[in-house]
């Protein structure tokens, strides 16, 4: 930042913008309003700085890394030595509360890349201290945190993405163009394959010594206390109910986004999730082998649809089966759409590809992301002004939320259906239910 007169006028521009954003719906055409000085640069904190926090690392270099924050000592380490280097001289924290009190006056920008339980508690703190905020998916770890961070952005009037980087491409909304011209008739069904099976059986392993340089007590963070043990840090704590969403939650927010977007769901206001087939889960760990199906109501501009999910490609149904011996087409993480004239994929291809060169290639109707990825758009919004793609309260928070009603589905077992009132946030039919929709934090790390 060149002078203290130009960091007040970058700042003000920000506010502007991201008040005007909040306006807009993240499907309608951005705002544009004036330009920052291309020398200002975004203040950054990253929150999480392994795994998938290494995007995040990488977006923050670009712009100034002020802080650094991960609860694993050796993790924060590599990333020094091996990304940081000499960039930047960011501050080192173990704990994101800390580092919000210390440098809020310092930041611009949040980027969230930790495990999903503790997505909301830091977000909800950034976004409340006003500042811009990033989070990958999915954006909390259930439905009433999606609400509560969605509420939270509208009122502090900050700008959101949620870290779904298919949201953000070409595909996604050519897929949306494709069904919105008829290419395929009215779409009744879609079939979304999440290709994981997180989960298990079973109850916690024994304890064992917390490793050097993890801050276990920050781990855990609003999660009720347990005594270190296998299979939770770095990357198996999504089969936990206590930190991770499952297969459902984890993937989902890529690939039900699909028929999100290209069917709005995000105006339905009460849909039925029906459990199709689950297997194991226990009191600690979500089940596995999942498929649960969305009964989407009719609006005026759909019929009624059913939407599947599969937790992996081994339940796939008989639809895409008959697909794959008839054209050779091959399913992994993919979402077929069910219409009255044909089938399309999530590449936006009409199956078989002589009915795809029968029809016309449908005008790009929709807005595009500013930028490459989620952060890159992010970033290009605070500056140029417009909404991100996923933004917490029209696009991140909603479809997040609807994934995660399907554990309330599987929790009700095979043949369980759940009514679902969106606006309410409750489970009409079975209120036993709505326990899962919220959770208890351990005192300092509500939100």
């Amino acid at each position: 930042m060149s002078t203290r007169c130009s960091r007040r006028r970058f700042l003000k521009r920000s506010a502007t913008l991201a008040g005007a954003a909040a306006m807009a719906n993240s499907l309608h055409a951005p705002s544009v309003l004036a330009q920052p000085n291309p020398g200002d640069k975004l203040r950054v904190a990253v929150i999480g700085a392994g795994g998938m926090g290494g995007y995040s690392v990488a977006c923050a270099l670009r712009e100034e890394l002020v802080a650094l924050v991960d609860v694993d000592e050796n993790t924060i380490a590599k990333v020094m030595s091996q990304s940081v280097k000499d960039k930047a001289k960011p501050r080192i924290f173990h704990d994101y509360r800390k580092m919000l009190d210390e440098c809020r006056k310092d930041l611009d920008v949040v980027l969230i890349g930790t495990p999903d339980h503790h997505h909301a508690p830091a977000a909800i703190r950034a976004i409340n201290d006003g500042k811009h905020v990033f989070c990958q998916k999915p954006l909390a770890h259930n439905i009433a945190e999606c609400y509560a961070l969605g509420k939270a952005a509208r009122e502090k009037k900050v700008l959101t993405q949620m870290g779904n980087q298919g949201y953000c491409g070409e595909g996604i909304r050519r897929v949306a163009e494709y069904v919105a011209a008829g290419a395929i008739g009215a779409v009744t069904e879609t079939h979304t394959l999440l290709d994981r099976n997180f989960g298990g059986t079973g109850g916690r392993p024994p304890s064992k010594p917390v490793p050097p340089g993890l801050h276990w007590d920050e781990w855990l963070g609003p999660a009720p206390y347990r005594d270190y043990h296998d299979g939770l840090h770095p990357f198996s704590w999504r089969d936990w109910k206590a930190f991770g969403t499952g297969t459902i939650g984890d993937m989902a927010c890529h690939r039900l986004a699909y028929p999100f977007m290209a069917l709005k769901l995000w105006e339905v206001k009460q849909f039925t999730v029906e459990c199709l087939n689950t297997k194991g889960g226990s009191e600690e760990k979500y089940p596995q082998d999942n498929v649960v199906c969305y009964h989407i109501p009719a609006r005026a501009a759909f019929p009624a649809c059913k939407c599947y999910v599969y937790d992996h490609q081994a339940l796939r149904p008989e639809v895409m089966k008959e697909l794959e011996s008839k054209y050779s087409v091959k399913w992994s993480e993919a979402t077929l759409f069910v219409g009255t004239k044909g089938y399309l994929d999530n590449r936006a291809q009409i199956i078989p590809d002589a009915a795809h060169q029968e029809v016309p290639a449908p005008p790009k109707t929709l807005p595009r992301a500013k930028a490459g990825g989620p952060v890159e758009d992010l970033y290009a919004c605070i500056r140029d002004g417009g909404t991100p793609v996923s933004n917490f309260p029209d696009a991140g928070g909603p479809l997040t939320a609807m994934a995660l009603a399907g554990h309330l589905a599987q929790s009700a077992g095979i043949g369980g259906k759940i009514q679902w009132d969106v606006e309410k946030m409750q489970c009409t039919n079975r209120p036993e239910m709505n326990e899962f929709v919220r959770r208890e934090y351990r005192p300092g790390w509500e939100v």
